[in-house]
């Protein structure tokens, strides 16, 4: 994937019918086109329909033979099962579509949500760790959330065991946002079925992939990204050196958002991510307070 997105000098305008709505996703489904590609035929094309048909012309230039395009009656099954489940597909240029995801350099054309759609357009702020979380690192995500929440944050994350889950949980009653890695409908762990679908009253399930797409290891670190482009700032509670929070925290920083950290004790091995990125000037994280001072100034910087 290269860094297009789409051109400056021609806004992104979503599709204005069904039929346009259909011709995007059809074009994001069909084989080798990428976030990157599908902006840059959109460019270059003036629109998904157009795209779609000089789709066969560009892969036998590139050397592929017998190239087939995801096909009309492909993309309608998953619209309809979509539409059964009760999802929304939000396409980036609407006004529902995440504005803080949309600045994101390889932002999702479309997502699929479930649950309440409003809760995107709310001030929202990440929250991952380890999944093998101590018993403080777990009562520290449940307390940070609980508060964010009642102070009037979506937290977002990413509905993984451990960490994810007590966020999750803490801050469901009054709107929490996981991000799947599979299909809006694949629930993973399947352990947190009863806690995704509590998450719908007042939250939401977001999803790029698939409707029925079984999550894939490679889905991980694209789903993160997501996580981290929803928010302003991502809090880390528990991570070691190389796991997926410290990616989140990493495409965080990638994408100009704030990073904060819960430092851990030197001789625990979950807290060698966050410790380092603390070393390396993450904000450290005492309490909620500390948290909502960097959003707030944030968001003076964002107004002034």
């Amino acid at each position: 994937m290269n860094a297009y997105t789409h051109s400056s000098t021609h806004p992104l305008l979503p599709p204005a019918t069904e039929d346009e709505r259909l011709d995007w996703l059809r074009l994001l489904r069909s084989r080798r086109v990428g976030i990157a590609t599908f902006y840059r035929l959109l460019d270059e094309h003036g629109s998904a329909a157009e795209a779609q048909k000089a789709l066969p012309a560009i892969a036998s230039k590139a050397g592929l033979t017998k190239y087939a395009a995801a096909t009309r009656e492909f993309v309608e099954c998953e619209f309809r099962a979509g539409k059964q489940i009760g999802a929304h597909l939000i396409c980036r240029g609407e006004e529902r579509y995440p504005s803080l995801l949309a600045e994101i350099q390889d932002a999702p054309p479309m997502l699929w949500l479930r649950g309440n759609p409003e809760v995107l357009q709310r001030p929202m702020v990440a929250m991952v760790g380890a999944r093998n979380a101590s018993s403080l690192g777990t009562r520290m995500a449940r307390t940070l959330a609980g508060e964010l929440a009642e102070a009037g944050y979506v937290v977002v994350s990413g509905l993984a065991r451990g960490i994810d889950t007590c966020a999750h949980l803490a801050a469901a009653p009054a709107g929490s946002i996981a991000v799947l890695a599979g299909g809006i409908d694949v629930v993973y762990p399947a352990e947190n079925l009863t806690l995704a679908e509590s998450l719908l009253e007042t939250g939401a399930l977001v999803s790029e992939q698939p409707i029925g797409m079984a999550p894939i290891a490679r889905h991980f670190p694209m789903r993160n990204r997501i996580i981290s482009g929803l928010c302003r700032a991502s809090v880390v509670v528990e991570a070691a050196g190389k796991s997926g929070s410290i990616i989140t925290a990493r495409d965080a920083l990638d994408q100009g958002r704030d990073v904060l950290a819960v430092p851990g004790h030197p001789f625990d091995a979950r807290a060698s991510g966050y410790n380092m990125l603390i070393r390396d000037g993450a904000t450290l994280v005492r309490n909620a307070e500390d948290i909502i001072v960097v959003l707030q100034a944030q968001k003076a910087l964002n107004e002034g």
